[in-house]
């Protein structure tokens, strides 16, 4: 039944086989899925050009562009990891990302608080007494707030 199924194929059933697999990556990512939909889009194309390819032609070709585009994806997925680290805690913790910068008041720091500008935010912050335009380092975050030192 497959096998018949296969002799039968026609270029348009690889491609929406392909259009398939690529909702399918959509549904449940992994860059798993995707490369199969590929893999079968292209042998779409090929079927189109060359109408009269048998079907142990047609599943080979599947195949090996299957397996070679997975390998190919991790291998280079391995050697060019994405900048941000997913596993990283800082998430939720926007201040984090300022740990170490130095920066100029922007109003002086009273009873313990004040504030500095940091892009286009203004930014609640933590730390001892100092007058508007003192610099300070960002030592640490606390909810919304930043924790400063004077700088050195």
């Amino acid at each position: 039944m497959i096998i018949e199924a296969l002799q039968q194929a026609q270029y348009w059933h690889w491609a929406v086989a392909g259009i398939i697999l690529m909702v399918l990556e959509i549904l449940a990512p992994g860059a798993v899925f995707l490369w199969f939909g590929i893999a079968a889009i292209v042998v779409s194309i090929i079927k189109a050009i060359i109408p009269g390819l048998g079907w142990e032609m047609q599943l080979a070709i599947f195949s090996i562009l299957s397996v070679v585009s997975i390998i190919g994806w991790r291998l280079f997925f391995k050697k060019n990891p994405p900048a941000h680290d997913p596993d990283s805690d800082s998430l939720n913790r926007r201040g984090s990302e300022f740990l170490g910068r130095k920066v100029d008041l922007a109003k002086d720091i009273v009873d313990g608080v004040g504030k500095v500008k940091l892009g286009d935010t203004m930014w609640r912050v933590e730390g001892p007494d100092a007058p508007k335009g003192t610099s300070v380092e960002v030592v640490d975050s606390r909810g919304s707030s930043l924790v400063v030192k004077i700088a050195t």
